[in-house]
């Protein structure tokens, strides 16, 4: 799945926590979502300095960069709960993010390759792909 595909899928299926979702639709997402935050901050600097520190350019900046935010919230989740499908793991497990030490085995999840085939949340996102669209290498796309 290429970015534009990730991101389109991520707006599509803005609240799906069904099926799954492939690395590279997860970290396409990240990507979009990370770019999108640094162009707000560096929006957000630019308003200050031009200003002479904060004052209402800024301040509206922050204000739509707030709003970004809560509107990336549900996607986000949702593609990280399709992401731990891939891997055949129950949706809740995203919890032990919280637990901040949980982190590291998200991680470790969100990077290993997901189930080939159907597993018990749906077919394969991949298996539209080329046969050998599945590399061996656990952390390849």
């Amino acid at each position: 799945m290429g970015f534009v595909q990730a991101i389109t899928s991520g707006f599509r299926r803005y609240v799906d926590f069904n099926g799954r979702s492939s690395r590279s639709e997860y970290w396409y997402w990240i990507l979009f979502y990370f770019l999108v935050s640094v162009a707000f901050g560096v929006l957000e600097q630019l308003a200050s300095l031009a200003g002479g520190g904060p004052n209402a350019i800024s301040h509206i900046i922050s204000l739509l960069d707030n709003l970004v935010d809560l509107a990336f919230f549900l996607p986000t989740i949702a593609v990280a709960v399709r992401r731990l499908h891939d891997t055949d793991r129950s949706g809740w497990w995203y919890l032990i993010a919280f637990t901040v030490i949980g982190l590291i085995p998200l991680i470790i999840w969100f990077c290993t390759r997901g189930t080939i085939g159907e597993n018990r949340f749906g077919p394969d996102p991949l298996a539209t792909a080329a046969p050998d669209a599945r590399p061996e290498n656990t952390f390849a796309t």
